[in-house]
């Protein structure tokens, strides 16, 4: 297995930044690796909503498996190619004053022998990239949040 992290520390509070993780549908609004996005279940959030996401030419599905209100949540995607066994990102809030650390963790399970391993280490670093986006995507919406552009 494979694990990516990626930090940033965002100039608003965690209730802020936890005001647009959580509105699960609406990852396109602020990522700019995120085409369209939309929600498969009637569930708008929490464990088991499943959201649908086009990123350059890609579909996958986002289903959520951790859940906790303000402090974070994970979800396990899937529409990646067969050889991946299985990929979760789990975002997680850290207040610090009136600033969020926020981190974003990528774990990516393409099998246990050295050649899947080297593929898990290489898509690693392909989402890692897609994490950066993310989170620069997050951080301006903060930001733009903070000077009145940006409405809930």
């Amino acid at each position: 297995m494979a694990v990516v992290e990626r930090r940033a520390r965002i100039e608003r509070p965690s209730s802020e930044v936890w005001a647009i993780l959580s509105d699960f549908a609406a990852i396109s609004r602020w990522a700019p690796n995120a085409d369209h996005s939309s929600l498969m279940t009637e569930q708008r959030e929490g464990v088991g909503a499943v959201r649908r996401i086009q990123t350059s030419g890609t579909t996958i599905l986002e289903t959520v498996e951790w859940w906790e209100p303000g402090v974070g949540l994970s979800y396990a995607i899937t529409g990646l190619p067969p050889v991946i066994r299985s990929v979760t990102n789990t975002w997680r809030l850290e207040p610090v004053g009136a600033q969020t650390d926020v981190s974003l963790t990528t774990e990516i399970d393409a099998g246990p022998r050295p050649p899947q391993q080297l593929l898990a280490k290489a898509v690693g670093r392909k989402l890692g990239e897609a994490s950066d986006q993310m989170l620069a995507g997050l951080t301006d919406a903060m930001n733009e949040k903070k000077a009145g552009g940006l409405h809930d």
